[in-house]
């Protein structure tokens, strides 16, 4: 009975000092925002800019680029070649991470673009809208280039291997 009394009273005050370092922590992120927002406004256009590239340089590094890329490759038929990948925007939606792109590709071969746009909007990891299409001409190649706008989606515990490649390996990799 001594015992459990004397538990009961630290644990009591253990209780009373959690809450008084959370009171103090919760001043000091008070104090803290405070200090971010004064600091916020004081920064010129050009120095906003520059913050606003820097969290988008983190995110970047947050970014799966190789799994990018091997989605990419998923999806396009063998008629198909990337041309340029521009990153308009990295962003957080809820715990995801995702990319606004500028995708161009080059093909003589419309249907097979637009069987690509079909199969990227269908994978669930791609939203995929054609922008434009620029006919390129050289001296021995008639070929079109399609620039598509992509918002990406990397897949939860997606594997980098294909699982048919990893059964072909005997799962080594």
């Amino acid at each position: 009975m001594i015992f459990a009394v004397a538990r009961l009273n630290r644990n009591n005050a253990d209780i009373e000092l959690a809450k008084t370092q959370i009171g103090s922590m919760k001043a000091e992120v008070a104090v803290l925002n405070e200090k971010g927002r004064e600091v916020e406004q004081d920064l010129n256009p050009e120095d906003k800019a520059l913050l606003i590239a820097s969290h988008k340089l983190v995110n970047n590094r947050k970014f799966g680029w190789s799994r990018l890329f091997a989605d990419l490759e998923d999806v396009m038929p063998g008629s198909v070649s990337a041309s340029r990948i521009a990153v308009e925007n990295i962003f957080q939606e809820g715990d995801r991470i995702k990319a606004e792109l500028e995708f161009s590709v080059l093909s003589r071969d419309y249907p097979a673009v637009m069987d690509m746009i079909q199969r990227m909007n269908n994978s669930g990891i791609f939203q995929a809208e054609l922008r434009g299409q620029d006919l390129q001409k050289n001296e021995r190649i008639t070929y079109t280039e399609y620039t598509l706008r992509l918002i990406y989606s990397p897949a939860y515990g997606y594997s980098q291997t294909p699982a048919t490649e990893v059964a072909q390996n005997g799962g080594d990799q």
